[in-house]
Parts: structure tokens; C-alpha cells; sequence
């Protein structure tokens, strides 16, 4: 059997040629035009009829999920006996239920969109790395196959490079406390937590911290940083009740316009660390914001 075929969308090029690297699988090409119309125009180059192919993109834009979508559909009709679907980064998290009557659950509805590729004859697979959600993954519906890749192993080697041996892991608010409290158990290392309460419909304010952290070094980890106000709020408090340092872990380092910059500005943070799958991440990678890969963890995954 052909060992696979990787191709990506043009955003995650740097994340598919790392797999490649990693696993020594054959890296494919694809032709990409834009007309002034904004029409977009692809032509996979390397033939994947008779290949296992792996297709690599994320939900960071709606144009980078429909360039996801067209290629996939485009790979089964080109004869991909398999169809593995990389998604390092799962958008809509912001709309992944309804709370108010009208409200469109965006993440289903983009999940249908994905579930609509054409099956490849050996199957389809979506791999979809620490969803911030994990529900998501039931949203994709036919002969489409799920799995949800967790990013713990580079989130313990990070944590313990930040922390050290003695450190506290903790987390931006109570909803992450099972997940945080799981890693620090497996890092041998107390948990801690902040305690919110809403001030009104937009607005919470931090009443509390769940452990003593006082002359401690602190790692927050969450699964995502977007503007970063609820990982700053969170720093803040672990500083009001003593902490001796405080560093952050992100899976998906989202940060858009400014917010990395805001978050340093404060002064209340060592370094963050997140991973390139997000390729906004990757464009901030600095002396502050440090970027580990995520492609070894894939290419383990995949084989």
C-alpha cells in the first residue's frame, strides 16, 4: 500500500509540511487562483486517485472552510481511496448551542457542511485536536468518522518546562476545572481555579481563588486564548493572592488584531505558549509568545 498523500489548504502549508517531515509521507501539491470577481480557482496537481490521502485545514476564516471543503470533495472525486480530514483548529466555538429562540448554532451547521464530503471508498475521517467543545465532534453526521485528538502530552511537557517541579496548574474559570485538575493529577501538582460571578448580562467579576498559591509559581492552562480578558482577569487574581510567577498554556493561540500585545503590556505574564494550530499563532511566534508543533502528535495519530 502507498504510504499518504498530504495535501493542505493554503493557510495550514507550514502545519503539512512539518507531518511530512515528521513522517516522511509525500507532500502534495495544489494550484490556487483568485479572479477579481472573488471567484477562487484550485487544481490538485499530484494525483490522488488510488492514495491515502491526508488533507490538512482549519476553520480559521469561512473562505479557509470552504477551501477545506472543495478540496476534500475534489480528492474523492479524484479517486482518494481514504480521506483523512486534519482540523487543527475547529472554529465556532462561540456558537456551538442556542440559548436564545432564533440563535443559529454555527458549529452544527458547519459540521453538516464538512458530514456532506463525498465518502471516500475506505472511509472518511475528521481528526480535530482539543475542541473546545468536545460535543462538536457529534455534530458530524453520515459515513464522516470523528476523532478528537487531545493535546495533553505537549500541554505536561510545556507546563513542566514553565513550572518546573513545584508549580500550581491553573485555569481561567470553574467551567475548565475537570479538565485542569485531570492534567495536574498526571503532573503531580495541585490545581487551582478562580471563582466568577455575574455582575450582569455581560459582565463577571472574580470573588475568589480556590487554592494557595501564595509564593507559588503559576501555569494557567486553557484550551484557547482569543482577546485573552479572561486569562488576564484570572492573572490578576492568582497575583492579588500571591502567586511568585504566572505563565499561560493555550492549545489554539487565536489572538486576533492586538491581543497578544495587550496581554504582554500587563506584565503579569512570563511567557504564553500555545501551538501552531492556529496559523495566527505562528505569525506571532516571539520571545513571548512561544509556538511548539503540533505535528508530531498528528503524525502519531495517523499512522
Amino acid at each position: 500500500m502507498n504510504s499518504p498523500l498530504i495535501f493542505s489548504t493554503a493557510a495550514y502549508a507550514y502545519l503539512a509540511q512539518q507531518i511530512a517531515d515528521a513522517s516522511g509521507w509525500e507532500l502534495g501539491s495544489v494550484f490556487r487562483q483568485s479572479f477579481p470577481d472573488g471567484e477562487h480557482y484550485h487544481r490538485i496537481e499530484t494525483s490522488a486517485a488510488d492514495r491515502d490521502v491526508v488533507l490538512v485545514g482549519g476553520t480559521v476564516t469561512e473562505r479557509d472552510t470552504l477551501e477545506l471543503y472543495d478540496l476534500a470533495c475534489g480528492m474523492v472525486a479524484e479517486g482518494a481511496f481514504r480521506l483523512r480530514l486534519v482540523i487543527p483548529f475547529f472554529g465556532y466555538s462561540t456558537m456551538e448551542r442556542a440559548v436564545r429562540a432564533g440563535e443559529i448554532v454555527t458549529a452544527k451547521n458547519r459540521a453538516r457542511l464538512l458530514s456532506s464530503i463525498p465518502t471516500a471508498s475506505r472511509g472518511t475521517q475528521v481528526f480535530m485536536l482539543d475542541l473546545h467543545v468536545s460535543t462538536l465532534a457529534h455534530y458530524f453526521e453520515g459515513g464522516i468518522r470523528p476523532v478528537h485528538v487531545y493535546g495533553k502530552p505537549l500541554v505536561m511537557a510545556a507546563a513542566r518546562r514553565l513550572g518546573g517541579s513545584d508549580f500550581v496548574l491553573a485555569c481561567t474559570d470553574a467551567g475548565r476545572a475537570k479538565w485542569v485538575e485531570s492534567l495536574a493529577n498526571d503532573l503531580g501538582v495541585a490545581a487551582a481555579f478562580v471563582y466568577k460571578r455575574r455582575t450582569d448580562g455581560e459582565s463577571t467579576e472574580i470573588t475568589g481563588v480556590s487554592a494557595q498559591v501564595a509564593g507559588k509559581r503559576v501555569v494557567i492552562y486553557d484550551d484557547m486564548i482569543r482577546t485573552g480578558g479572561s486569562l488576564i482577569n484570572a492573572a490578576i487574581a492568582y497575583r492579588d493572592a500571591g502567586a511568585a510567577s504566572i505563565d499561560a498554556i493555550a492549545t489554539h493561540g487565536v489572538l486576533p488584531g492586538d491581543s497578544a500585545q495587550k496581554i504582554r503590556a500587563t506584565g503579569l505574564f512570563g511567557q504564553i505558549v500555545v501551538t501552531n494550530s492556529h496559523p495566527r499563532a505562528v505569525a506571532l511566534a516571539d520571545d513571548f509568545v512561544k509556538v511548539e508543533s503540533v505535528a508530531p502528535l498528528l503524525v502519531s495519530h495517523l499512522q
